[in-house]
């Protein structure tokens, strides 16, 4: 959430940044809901002020034995009074409050102007893309021809958009996990964490799905509570502080956290239908971090070599990206996307979006830190270290051979019994 106080102070700048995005300020509804929270605001002051003056009086006259009645008749009326009057100013509060969080994040000066993913800026390439001798295939025929993969039973057990792994992809597929978690902790310096796989509407609002994205999450069917499937590790991990006051000193704070992930992809209907780009539910290893506000930036340059990291040892070709700014997420300042390349498809896909949410979601959460005797809000990034459906996609069609097997990427062999061939 951005910053009231930015918001009154800098209006005409913050609707200027937020052009960029595509994103239009409503002006009338500001200027109505900030006027009249400002005259009922005074009148609560005046109201509160004269039930201060009376309390005094009050005192006052009880001290001299007099009849402190008639003033008393008057505080209880001036009383009732201020009760209405803090109920209307925190109806207008809530009305405001509603209004911000439908804003998004205010956008670096680094973000490049643009209006779709074609615009977006490539900052480098690692990694050769490999000449192919014979006709490619893609990491779904792959895995049918292997019999690793099974649609057609994960369909009838839930529905489309699904995937059943079996044997070596089954293998795989653990393997890429356990394989990222120990070159996260182990040489990143990350702290593991696990977390549950269901949240409240509170947690998906101190990140920024909701308001906003409601459609986008699988609701569960709760009579107590709102209840929904999380949709990445980065909610349950970020508001693991939520409401919290971190030490200074002990930042950045780093987990790694990896969970199953769950998106309805509404909106969606056509793309990526084949193979296990986009799917309801998919894997993901996450990298979240609590940082200094002054350390953010470097931050998260650090964060985003850790995925890349993964990319040059698990010798894929990739490029980094900085998303434009109609297509940076809601939440974001900053975001950097690696993009790992699928022969296939002879482009490449986005396999991890590392972003610098700066203070927007910790606003959201008080999520604060004591710095300099005061209370701050802290700085959040996380970014994926990486989706594994995807690595293992881009394996799959980046390694395969002309009889159809896979070659094991060396760093992974370890993790697959020492097989050399899927």
């Amino acid at each position: 959430m951005i910053d009231i106080q930015n918001l009154k102070k800098h209006f005409s700048d913050t609707r200027e940044n937020l052009i960029k995005r595509g994103f239009e300020l409503d002006e009338k509804f500001w200027l109505k809901a900030e006027k009249k929270r400002k005259k009922v605001q005074v009148e609560t002051e005046q109201l509160q002020e004269e039930q201060n003056k009376l309390a005094r009086e009050i005192g006052k006259l009880q001290k001299d034995k007099k009849d402190i009645s008639k003033v008393k008749a008057q505080a209880s009326k001036n009383s009732g009074d201020l009760k209405l009057k803090k109920n209307e100013l925190d109806q207008i509060q809530l009305e405001l409050n509603r209004f911000l969080l439908t804003i998004p994040n205010l956008l670096n000066k680094k973000v490049p102007l643009g209006s779709s993913e074609a615009d977006n800026k490539v900052i480098k390439k690692n990694g050769s893309i490999r000449n192919f001798s014979f006709e490619i295939k893609d990491h779904q025929e792959l895995g049918l021809l292997s019999d690793g993969m099974d649609f057609e039973a994960a369909s009838k057990i839930a529905k489309s958009r699904f995937v059943v792994f079996k044997d070596s992809l089954a293998l795989l597929n653990r393997a890429l996990i356990n394989f990222m978690l120990d070159i996260h902790t182990r040489e990143h310096g990350y702290k593991e964490i696990y977390v549950p796989l269901i949240v409240n509407s509170e947690s998906l609002t101190g990140t920024g799905q909701l308001p906003k994205f409601e459609e986008d999450q699988f609701k569960i069917d709760d009579e107590e509570q709102d209840l929904y499937l999380i949709p990445t590790a980065e909610v349950p991990v970020t508001n693991y502080h939520r409401n919290e006051i971190l030490e200074s000193n002990k930042l950045p704070i780093s987990y790694v956290c990896h969970t199953p992930c769950f998106r309805s992809e509404a909106g969606s209907y056509g793309l990526d239908t084949k193979g296990i780009i986009r799917q309801h539910q998919f894997e993901k290893v996450e990298l979240v971090r609590f940082t200094d506000p002054e350390d953010s930036d470097e931050q998260l340059e650090i964060l985003t070599s850790h995925a890349e990291n993964i990319l040059s040892l698990l010798k894929l070709p990739f490029r980094k990206v900085i998303l434009c700014s109609k297509d940076i997420g809601f939440s974001s300042n900053l975001t950097y996307d690696l993009e790992v390349w699928l022969p296939s498809q002879n482009k490449y896909r986005e396999i991890s979006s590392c972003s610098n949410f700066r203070d927007f979601q910790s606003r959201r959460m008080k999520i604060r830190i004591k710095k300099n005797k005061k209370n701050v809000l802290c700085h959040t990034l996380n970014g994926s270290g990486l989706a594994i459906g995807r690595t293992m996609a881009a394996i799959l069609e980046n390694y395969q051979n002309e009889d159809g097997t896979v070659s094991i990427p060396d760093v992974l062999k370890p993790y697959m019994n020492n097989k050399k061939l899927l």
